[in-house]
């Protein structure tokens, strides 16, 4: 089985690397920046929004795993080549090749400003698109594109909506958002043979976490850590959370405050 991973040499990208690695498995990775292949692993530099590298670079794949584009908070037109052309130009690629599966990082800043459920219950899988940057609305066309491409295309398409994920939480908001990079190893090896359509949050099952995990567990992810183990010098620092301060109220966190500056 070969996978492309685009953006491999991002920050999850390497986290991931070696915790996909299998017998019998080859990992394609692409990225803008030169990458040095490890065993199983193959490696092409090409730039998403480009149709002929990404054509090339699709040749004899069986799986996407789409990571590529601006990470960040960019002006709107870098953020409509990367993220938005880029997913289009990729999924196209995959449609000539006749991938069918496809995994692709969205983010929960494509629903930044969804806000805690008054209930005290969990947000929904699904929770309607509420962007908190450009950023966010590139990961809303993402799914977008996702859902078009498994409806009329029949492709299987899981967009992941990306918690926090390092190898621990850094702050107290990350106690709820965090995903391990174990569990999103896992949460991707089930996307990886998921029929269908879905869009599901990546995030551990945290003690404190409340963002849904029932559309993750139904395409089979089994979480197996959680952030509490790391939560006792977090708190001595900084206190408990607030969980009606915004940081901690909103999805999106500090993306969502007015003092971002510019035009927000």
């Amino acid at each position: 089985m070969r996978i492309l991973m685009t953006g491999a040499a991002g920050k999850v990208g390497t986290l991931l690397r070696p915790r996909l690695a299998r017998a019998g498995r080859t990992i394609r990775l692409s990225d803008l920046l030169p990458l040095e292949p490890g065993p199983g692993e193959e490696a092409v530099t090409a730039d998403l929004a480009d149709e002929a590298a990404m054509s090339e670079a699709m040749k004899d794949v069986d799986a996407v795993i789409h990571m590529g584009g601006q990470s960040r908070e960019h002006p709107w037109a870098d953020i409509v080549r990367a993220n938005m052309d880029g997913t289009h130009v990729l999924l196209e690629a995959a449609r000539r090749e006749g991938v069918r599966q496809v995994v692709m990082m969205g983010s929960h800043h494509a629903a930044g400003f969804q806000a805690r459920p008054a209930s005290g219950g969990e947000l929904p899988d699904y929770a309607f698109p509420r962007p908190d940057t450009f950023y966010g609305v590139s990961k809303v066309v993402m799914e977008a594109l996702g859902s078009l491409y498994h409806d009329r295309f029949g492709m299987n398409v899981t967009v992941i909506r990306l918690g926090t994920c390092d190898e621990a939480p850094s702050d107290t908001r990350g106690l709820a958002t965090w995903i391990s990079p174990g569990d999103l190893a896992r949460l991707l090896e089930a996307a990886l043979t998921a029929p269908g359509h879905h869009i599901v949050w990546g995030v551990s099952d945290n003690t404190r976490r409340w963002w849904s995990l029932e559309e993750a567990r139904a395409i089979g992810y089994v979480s197996e850590d959680d952030s509490e183990a790391y939560a006792g010098p977090l708190l001595a620092e900084h206190g408990e959370p607030d969980p009606d301060a915004p940081v901690h109220h909103r999805a999106g966190g500090v993306f969502t405050l007015n003092e971002l500056g510019g035009s927000w």
